[in-house]
C-alpha cells in the first residue's frame, strides 16, 4: 500500500479533520464536500490498466475535501469490511498535469475496516456502496506554502506577500475489484515437507521453531525450502505480508531477531525488506513455514546490520497476505 499512501495521505489527513461523522454503510456510495465542482468533469475509460482521459474546467479548486462517484460501474456493490483493489490517477486541479498514475501497476489494496470508517468517514463512506468498475473523484484542497524566511518588519524591513497555496489535487480512483478480507492465521497451515539433507535443522519448542546450524555449509545461492506447504493464497512480490520468524547467523547460529519472542507478527511490504526475503518467499503460500538460507549479498552485505552478520538463515511462517 505504499504508492498509495504516498498519494492519498495528505487527503486522508485533510478528511478526518473535516468534521464529518461516521455513518452506518449504505447501501450506495456516500458523496461528500463541494460535489457541483465535479459538474464539468468527464472521463474516457481505457481500460483497468491504463488511465482514463480526463476533461474538467480548469482551474478546479475545493476549500473542502470532496469525493463523488463520476462514473458509475457494473460489477457488485463494495461491502464493509471488504479490501478493494483500487488504481489511481492523480492530477494538478489548475492546470491537469500529471502528478502520479498507478493504472499499469499492480492495484493497490484499500481495507475498508472499522479503523478507517472511524478515522476518515468520508473516505470510508464513499467507498462502501461503490460499485465495482467505478471511478471517483477526489478533490483534496492545496495546502497553504510556508513562507520564506525574511527579515522582520521590526528591522526596517518591508513585510513579504502570503505564500501562495498549492493547487487543489484531482484523484481519479478505479475501483478494480472488491473480495472479502482473509483472516490472518494463528499459525502455518498445511502438509508437512522433508527438507533435503545439508541444511540448517528446525526443530520446535514451546510453539516456537529453533535453527540448529551445525554442519550446514555457506549457501552459493539464495535457498528457500518448505518445511510446511500452506494452501492459500499465492506470495506476489507487491504484496504486504503478515509473518512470524525467527533470524539466526548461519556462522555461529546467534539468534538476532526474533517476532515469536516478541509475541507480535510483523507486517510489511514484500519490497521493503532484504532481497533474500523478497527473492525467497515470493511464489510462497499463505500458511506456508519456509526455511531460508541467505547469502549475505542478499541480505546485509559484508558490514552487517546490529548483530546479523554474514550468511543468515531465517524461518518465516506466513499468516497472511494483501
Amino acid at each position: 500500500m505504499r504508492r498509495l499512501l504516498a498519494i492519498l495521505l495528505p487527503g486522508l489527513l485533510l478528511l478526518t479533520a473535516c468534521g464529518g461523522t461516521a455513518s452506518q454503510p449504505e447501501p450506495t456510495s456516500q458523496s461528500a464536500g463541494e460535489t457541483a465542482k465535479f459538474d464539468s468533469l468527464k472521463l474516457t475509460d481505457n481500460g483497468d490498466k491504463k488511465a482514463p482521459g480526463v476533461d474538467f474546467d480548469k482551474p478546479l479548486s475545493v476549500t473542502e475535501p470532496t469525493i463523488k462517484v463520476v462514473s458509475q460501474g457494473s460489477g457488485d456493490a463494495v461491502k464493509a469490511n471488504q479490501v478493494a483493489k483500487i488504481s489511481i490517477l492523480a492530477l494538478n486541479g489548475t492546470d491537469g498535469s500529471q502528478l502520479e498514475d498507478t493504472f499499469p501497476s499492480e492495484p493497490e489494496s484499500l481495507e475498508l475496516t472499522d479503523d478507517l470508517k472511524t478515522s476518515s468517514p468520508v473516505i470510508y463512506n464513499a467507498f462502501v456502496g461503490a460499485k465495482v468498475g467505478s471511478s471517483l473523484a477526489l478533490a483534496v484542497p492545496g495546502q497553504q506554502s510556508a513562507p520564506s524566511a525574511s527579515p522582520s518588519p521590526s528591522d526596517g524591513a518591508s513585510p513579504s506577500p502570503s505564500a501562495a497555496a498549492d493547487p487543489t489535487q484531482l484523484l481519479i480512483i478505479k475501483v478494480i475489484s472488491a473480495a472479502d478480507s482473509t483472516p490472518v492465521l494463528d499459525k502455518p497451515q498445511g502438509e508437512t515437507v522433508t527438507p533435503p539433507p545439508g541444511l540448517p535443522t528446525v526443530t520446535e519448542k514451546d510453539g516456537k521453531p529453533e535453527i540448529n546450524v551445525a554442519g550446514a555449509p555457506a549457501p552459493t545461492a539464495l535457498v528457500s525450502q518448505d518445511l510446511i506447504k500452506g494452501t492459500g493464497a499465492t506470495v506476489k512480490e507487491s504484496d504486504t505480508l503478515t509473518v512470524n520468524y525467527v533470524g539466526v547467523n548461519l556462522a555461529d547460529g546467534t539468534k538476532f531477531d526474533s517476532s515469536f519472542d516478541r509475541g507480535q507478527p510483523a507486517t510489511f511490504p514484500l519490497t521493503g525488506v532484504i532481497k533474500g526475503w523478497t527473492q525467497g518467499l515470493a511464489g510462497k503460500t499463505v500458511g506456508s513455514r519456509v526455511l531460508l538460507v541467505i547469502p549475505k549479498d542478499l541480505a546485509y552485505g559484508d558490514a552487517g546490520q546490529g548483530q546479523a552478520k554474514g550468511d543468515l538463515v531465517f524461518v518465516v511462517d506466513i499468516l497472511g497476505v494483501k
